[in-house]
C-alpha cells in the first residue's frame, strides 16, 4: 500500500502564539485554511461556521442548512499605542480565491481594513486564528467553541458561540484597545435575503460584568415561521464602554462607512442619528494593555429559534425541501425563554464549560493515538454540532443523513447510515437511547418491519416509511446491546426487548431475508448503497451474525434463555456457512439468488427506481442488475467491526477476516485517480490517495454492478480501518485514515465536513470508532470493566461521563486515571497473542 508523501503536520512550537488554554492538534497555514469552516454550535441548535481567516459565515440556525448564508456581523479593534491609531477587522487578510468576482470580491465585508497574516489551529470543538502585522503592536488570537462535553447532552446542546479574542502586545509602549462586536439581527429573514423590519435590541445587565444586546424579532413575521426567533449579544468579561442598539440606514453602503468612522474616530460608538435604523446591534469593550502583556475579550453569540417542521416521506421542491410537515420543536427552546436566556444561563459557567471540553479533547491529544487518528476522531464528531443533527421538543435525538446547500438530505435517521457512526453512543448515550426508542418503539411495525427512514411526528408517521433495509435493521440490535453495554441500562434493554426480538424475527417471516433461518441472508435485502442485493453477501452477513451475537447476549440479560440458545446456535451455523459459501480465498463475496419473480420477495422488502431492470411493474427477477457479484467490499466487515469493540465473538474464521482485511488493502487502495473511471460523484481526484468502494481484481463486474462501486466513501474507509485496527494491523489502519484526512486538508476541502449525500455526513462518525479500535478498548458498564489488549501506550477510554486515560506499560500493568472523578472500572488485560 503506497502512502501519500505528506503526512498531515501537526501544530508545532514555532507558533507558540496559539492560546494555550485552547487545545490544538492540527495547524493551518496559507492556502490551506481557504476551505476551513469549523461549525460551532451545540447538539440540535445549528450553527454559526467560524472560517480560517478567523471570519463568522455559513449562519445555519433556521431550522435547516443554510450553506452560504451570511450576516454583516464581524468583530473588530482599534488600536492607540499613543503615537499610532490604527482599526482592524480581527480577521485575517482574504485569500486569493476570494479576490474575483462580477462585482469585486465575493466574500462579506471584503472592503474592510484586516490583519497582514494568518494562521489557523484547531481540535474541535475549537478553533482559533493567529492575526499578526507587522504595522500592529499587537498579535491577536481570536477563538471560537461551543462546550462539548461526554455525558451531558444539555452543556453540550447550547445555542451559543464562545468567541475571545486575546491581544498579545508585543510593543515597548502601553496600548489601549478597544474590541467591537457587532451583530446584525437577522431573524425572519427570508429566501430572498431581506431582513423584516422590525427587529430591534435593546441592552440588558445579565449579572456580574456581563451586558447583553437582547434581540427582539419583529411583529410582521408568522409566528410558525422557521426563521422567527432571537438573537443576542454579549460582553461576559468586562463593562461595555459603549455600544449601539441599531446603525444607521444609509444608501450606498455607507451604513457600514457610519459604524467604522464613529468607532475608528475614538473606540468609542454613539447612537446614529435621526432616520431609519439597520437592525444591527454593538457593543464594545476596552482594555489598558502594558507592554509585553495580554488582555483577553470574550463575547457571547446566541439565538433560540423554536420552530422546527417535521420532515416529510415526500420530498418537496422550494420552499420547503421536505421540511413541509406540522411543528415538532426544538429541544433547547424548551430549555429557554429567548437568546437573552441563554447568556444569563450560560455566562457564569464559562470555566466549567471550558475546563471539561478541554477535558474530553485533551483525552485524545495526549494519547498515543497516531496523530491522523486523533485528527479524523476529534474532526467528525462535529456532525453532531452541524444541521444534520436535531432534537424535538420532547427531546428525541434525529437527523438527516447529512445536508444540502439549503436543506437535509435523505431523511429519517436512516438505520442503515448511523449503522456505521460510533461517536453518538460513546459521547452521549442518553441521546443514543432515544434513538433506539425511534428504532425499537415508534418505527418498528407489528410484523417487526422497521422503517429504515423514521416518519414525523413519530406517534403517527413512525413507520410510514414501506421499507426495512436488513442492514439497518440488523445493525440497530448491534447498537442497542452496545448502548446497554456502555451504559448498563438494564431498565431500558428490557423496555426495548420486546421490540428488539421482534426485529430480529422479521429476518425469518416466509420470503424474507434468512426464511429457512440456515443463517445466511437469501432473500431481497434493501441495504445502504440504495439497492437490494439478492442472495448472501459478505456485508450484511457481518451485520447479520453481529446481531445474532448480540441478541443472544441481551435475550440471556433479561431472561429470554431459549431464545438466546437459538440466536447462538444460529450464529454458529451461520458463521460456518459465511466462511464456507463466500469467502473465496482473498474476501467475503456475494452469491447472487436471483427470486425469479416478484411475489418470491415478502412485502416491504424493497424499493422501485424508475429506470431499473426490471422495469417498474415488471415481475422478471431472473437477472437482476445493481448487485455486488465477486466484488471487494470494502465494508465487508462492518458488522464484524462493531462486534469486536462490543466484545462479541462472531465466530468467523480469524485467519479469514484477517486475509480479507489485507485484500480489501491491497486490491481497493488507490494512490492516484487521474486514471479512474468513475460515473457517478467524485469523493477523491487527482493525485490523492483513497480505498475505493468496491473492486473486481479478478474480473466478473456486473454489467450494472451496484450504483456507488467506484466511488470513495470515507465512512467506508474508517470501517475498514477500524477492523484492521482491532486486529492489530495499525500501520495500515494508519495509513487509510492519513490518506482521509489529507484529502480534507483545508486547502480543496473542509476538514470538519467530510461529505458523502451531503455535508456533515453521519457515516463520516464511523471515525469515532478508532478512538477505541487500537488496544481494542471495550467498555462494560454492567460488569464495570474496561478490557484491552496489553498494548504499550497511553490510550483513550470515552464512554458517556467516563472519559480518561488508560496507560499500559510493557511490563503489562495498567493504570487508568479518570478526567471527571466517578467510581473506579476494573482493567482487564487480554492474553498476549
Amino acid at each position: 500500500m503506497q502512502r501519500r508523501s505528506e503526512p498531515i503536520q501537526p501544530y508545532s512550537e514555532e507558533s507558540a502564539a496559539f492560546d494555550a488554554d485552547r487545545p490544538w492538534l492540527r495547524h493551518y497555514r496559507g492556502q490551506d485554511r481557504a476551505h476551513i469552516v469549523l461549525p460551532v454550535g451545540g447538539i440540535g441548535t445549528g450553527c454559526i461556521g467560524f472560517g480560517g481567516r478567523g471570519q463568522l459565515l455559513d449562519w445555519e440556525l433556521f431550522n435547516r442548512p443554510a450553506k452560504g448564508t451570511g450576516a454583516d456581523s464581524f468583530f473588530s479593534v482599534r488600536l492607540d499605542d499613543g503615537e499610532r491609531v490604527t482599526t482592524r477587522v480581527l480577521e485575517a487578510s482574504l485569500l486569493e480565491h476570494e479576490y474575483e468576482g462580477p462585482h469585486g470580491s465575493r466574500s462579506a465585508l471584503h472592503g474592510l481594513p484586516r490583519f497582514r497574516h494568518g494562521e489557523f489551529a484547531a481540535a474541535h470543538p475549537f478553533g482559533q486564528a493567529l492575526l499578526t502585522d507587522p504595522e500592529l503592536p499587537v498579535v491577536a488570537t481570536v477563538s471560537a467553541y461551543n462546550p462539548f462535553v461526554p455525558g451531558d447532552a444539555e452543556a453540550s446542546g447550547l445555542p451559543l458561540l464562545i468567541h475571545r479574542t486575546r491581544l498579545h502586545n508585543t510593543s515597548d509602549r502601553t496600548v489601549e484597545a478597544a474590541v467591537c462586536g457587532s451583530l446584525q439581527h437577522i431573524a425572519g429573514r427570508g429566501p430572498d435575503g431581506r431582513i423584516p423590519p422590525g427587529n430591534t435590541f435593546s441592552l440588558v445587565h445579565s449579572g456580574g460584568d456581563t451586558t447583553t444586546l437582547a434581540g427582539r424579532c419583529g411583529d410582521t413575521v408568522a409566528p410558525d415561521d422557521e426563521a422567527r426567533g432571537s438573537l443576542a449579544l454579549a460582553a461576559v468579561d468586562g463593562p461595555v464602554t459603549s455600544h449601539r442598539l441599531t446603525w444607521a440606514r444609509r444608501s450606498w453602503g455607507d451604513s457600514l462607512l457610519d459604524f467604522w468612522d464613529d468607532f475608528a474616530d475614538d473606540g468609542r460608538l454613539e447612537a446614529p442619528g435621526e432616520g431609519a435604523r439597520v437592525p444591527t446591534g454593538s457593543l464594545v469593550v476596552t482594555r489598558r494593555i502594558p507592554p509585553g502583556a495580554c488582555a483577553d475579550f470574550t463575547f457571547l453569540i446566541a439565538w433560540h429559534f423554536p420552530n422546527r417542521r417535521a420532515w416529510t416521506h415526500h420530498f418537496a421542491g422550494p420552499p420547503d425541501y421536505g421540511h413541509g410537515g406540522p411543528l415538532v420543536g426544538n429541544h433547547y427552546t424548551t430549555r429557554f425563554t429567548d437568546a437573552a436566556d441563554v447568556v444569563r444561563h450560560a455566562a457564569p459557567r464559562l470555566p466549567e464549560y471550558l475546563r471539561r471540553t478541554r477535558g474530553y479533547v485533551e483525552t485524545v491529544t495526549g494519547s498515543d493515538l497516531p496523530e491522523a487518528v486523533q485528527d479524523a476522531v476529534l474532526s467528525n464528531a462535529a456532525v453532531l454540532k452541524s444541521p444534520t443533527c436535531f432534537r424535538i421538543a420532547d427531546g428525541t435525538f434525529l437527523a438527516w443523513e447529512g445536508g444540502n446547500t439549503d436543506h437535509g438530505s435523505c431523511h429519517g435517521s436512516c438505520t442503515h447510515v448511523w449503522n456505521y457512526q460510533y461517536a453518538l453512543e460513546q459521547l452521549f448515550p442518553d441521546l443514543a437511547w432515544t434513538m433506539r426508542e425511534v428504532e425499537f418503539v415508534h418505527s418498528l411495525d407489528e410484523r417487526g418491519k422497521m422503517s429504515f427512514r423514521a416518519g414525523l411526528p413519530l406517534a403517527t408517521e413512525g413507520t410510514k416509511w414501506p421499507v426495512a433495509a436488513a442492514d439497518g435493521q440488523l445493525g440497530a440490535l448491534l447498537r442497542l446491546h452496545r448502548t446497554w453495554q456502555l451504559t448498563g441500562r438494564d431498565d431500558l434493554l428490557a423496555a426495548y426487548w420486546p421490540g428488539a426480538r421482534k426485529a430480529l424475527e422479521f429476518t425469518w417471516i416466509p420470503l424474507g431475508w434468512d426464511a429457512d433461518r440456515d443463517g445466511l441472508l437469501e432473500g431481497c435485502q434493501h441495504s445502504t448503497s440504495d439497492v437490494e442485493y439478492y442472495g448472501p453477501n459478505g456485508i450484511n452477513q457481518s451485520w447479520y451474525l453481529g446481531a445474532l451475537a448480540a441478541s443472544a447476549e441481551m435475550a440471556r440479560a433479561v431472561g429470554d434463555t431459549a431464545f438466546a440458545d437459538d440466536c447462538e446456535e444460529l450464529l454458529t451455523r451461520g458463521a460456518t456457512a459465511t466462511d464456507a459459501e463466500l469467502f473465496n480465498g482473498e474476501y467475503y463475496a456475494h452469491t447472487v439468488l436471483p427470486p425469479g419473480t416478484a411475489d418470491r420477495i415478502a412485502d416491504g422488502l424493497r424499493i422501485r427506481y424508475d429506470g431499473d431492470s426490471p422495469d417498474v411493474g415488471s415481475d422478471d427477477l431472473v437477472d437482476p442488475d445493481l448487485q455486488i457479484g465477486p466484488g471487494c467490499m470494502t465494508d465487508q466487515l462492518a458488522g464484524h467491526a462493531l462486534a469486536r469493540l462490543c466484545g462479541l465473538d462472531d465466530r468467523l474464521d480469524p485467519e479469514h477476516v484477517t486475509t480479507a482485511l489485507h485484500s480489501i488493502v491491497r486490491h481497493n487502495h488507490r494512490a492516484e485517480f487521474h486514471s479512474h473511471f468513475n460515473h457517478l460523484r467524485s469523493y477523491a481526484l487527482g493525485d490523492e490517495h483513497g480505498l475505493l468502494n468496491c473492486t473486481y481484481p479478478h474480473g466478473g463486474r456486473p454489467e450494472r454492478p451496484f450504483p456507488y462501486c467506484n466511488e470513495v466513501w470515507t465512512g467506508l474507509e474508517y470501517t475498514a480501518a477500524v477492523a484492521l485496527a482491532t486486529h492489530g494491523m495499525h500501520d495500515l489502519a494508519e495509513h487509510i485514515v492519513d490518506d482521509v484526512r489529507a484529502r480534507y486538508s483545508g486547502r480543496t476541502r473542509n476538514p470538519f465536513n467530510e461529505v458523502e449525500c451531503g455535508n456533515h455526513y453521519v457515516r463520516s462518525m464511523a471515525s469515532f470508532g478508532l478512538l477505541h479500535a487500537w488496544p481494542r478498548t471495550v467498555v462494560d458498564a454492567r460488569s464495570r470493566t474496561i478490557t484491552l489488549d496489553p498494548l504499550p501506550g497511553r490510550w483513550p477510554v470515552i464512554a458517556g461521563a467516563l472519559v480518561g486515560t488508560v496507560e499500559v506499560t510493557e511490563a503489562r500493568t495498567a493504570r487508568f486515571a479518570g478526567r471527571y472523578g466517578g467510581e473506579p472500572y476494573e482493567l482487564v488485560l487480554r492474553p498476549s497473542g
